[in-house]
């Protein structure tokens, strides 16, 4: 099938142990209605713009997959499961220079139920809802357990991969326009997220998230890309970064700003609880320690964000990936605080996860 942008291709993808499927939209790069490159950030008359969308500079885009629609609980409970399953398989600090601890995954430790399940249960948990409350750490970890689980090179996107989808080829504020006025048919955000039952939802707020998928899907068939979560990407956060390739052609995965410290990092997408100018295509946010700031733990948490009820992700599937010798890169931290509490921690579980061919059905 030769997809357009008229007529995305979708394909599912079943999760062994789950029966809730993965729908993967096919970003066709170079062919008609999907340029090979984009400019990245918004022009100084953009409505909303901030300084550090700019200066704009241009991507150069390989052809991959992305998540129809944001990560579920339903999906990434799966994963933070197996810290009860796999005690007996742990691998020891004391191993983090063989080949067993590079190739194993490490499973979230259990969430912190005084504050955060009461909050969570309120906002949805189960049918649909997105996950949200994870960390940068816990999206890139998952991302290799589910490669591991379904044969496959699945990651994060790059800041300007995310940019790229969520502009469908557009340079204007939304993939449909300039008209925020408009955002209601696409993104759950502060101006109609708000629940029937005030009592339900986020605290006080009396709002929240929704099921993934409810509203209109972008001219790619993605949705929620604006609005409902935010998006982790794997970039580390700097406000004059695209300094760095102004008046250059640069590719996505050459232009990854690959985190050195926790915070911050780059979300994308604006949330629940955002204005419209937040949730345009060419929106940066930075992740802040505040996430935590409820955390009792010291060290705090490389799992949960306390704090962030607003922050989720979804993953991509380049089309050609690299050799799999480079995939540990995308999706083991390199952040030395993180890398120490996952060989020191006692509550850190590494674990081997079983590997498993390819069931992509088209």
């Amino acid at each position: 099938m030769t997809a357009n942008a008229d007529e995305p291709e979708v394909q599912s993808q079943e999760i062994p142990g789950s029966k809730h499927p993965i729908y993967w939209v096919s970003i066709p790069v170079g062919s008609e209605g999907y340029p090979e490159t984009i400019t990245i950030g918004s022009p100084a008359t953009e409505k909303g713009r901030s300084a550090d969308e700019g200066p704009t500079w241009t991507v150069k885009v390989s052809p991959f997959s992305i998540m129809k629609h944001e990560l579920t609980w339903d999906i990434y409970d799966l994963f933070r499961q197996e810290y009860a399953i796999l005690q007996d398989t742990r691998i020891s600090g004391d191993q983090a220079d063989q080949p067993e601890w590079a190739d194993a995954v490490s499973i979230p430790t259990p969430l912190w139920e005084q504050d955060s399940r009461p909050i969570l249960e309120g906002l949805g948990t189960s049918g649909g809802y997105p996950v949200a409350d994870v960390t940068q750490f816990a999206a890139m970890q998952f991302s290799k357990w589910l490669s591991k689980k379904t044969g496959q090179f699945l990651r994060l996107p790059t800041e300007a991969e995310w940019e790229y989808a969520a502009r469908c080829g557009q340079q204007t504020a939304f993939s449909f326009g300039e008209d925020s006025t408009r955002l209601a048919e696409y993104a759950w955000f502060f101006d109609n997220s708000e629940y029937d039952d005030p009592d339900s939802g986020y605290p006080g707020l009396g709002s929240g998230y929704r099921k993934v998928g409810t509203l209109k899907a972008n001219r790619w068939g993605v949705h929620d890309l604006y609005g409902n979560v935010a998006e982790w990407t794997l970039d580390s956060y700097l406000a004059e970064g695209y300094a760095a390739h102004d008046d250059k052609v640069v590719s996505a995965t050459a232009a990854v700003r690959w985190p050195d410290k926790i915070w911050p990092a780059v979300v994308r997408g604006g949330s629940w609880q955002d204005d419209p100018e937040r949730c345009r295509s060419a929106a940066r946010s930075a992740s802040t320690r505040k996430w935590q700031k409820r955390d009792p733990q010291l060290p705090k948490s490389i799992w949960w964000c306390t704090d962030a009820f607003h922050v989720g992700f979804r993953l991509v599937r380049p089309t050609n990936p690299p050799p799999p010798e480079q995939w540990d890169r995308w999706w083991d931290s390199q952040v030395e605080s993180i890398q120490r509490q996952i060989q020191e921690g006692y509550k850190e579980l590494r674990t081997p996860v079983e590997k498993a061919t390819s069931s992509t059905d088209e």
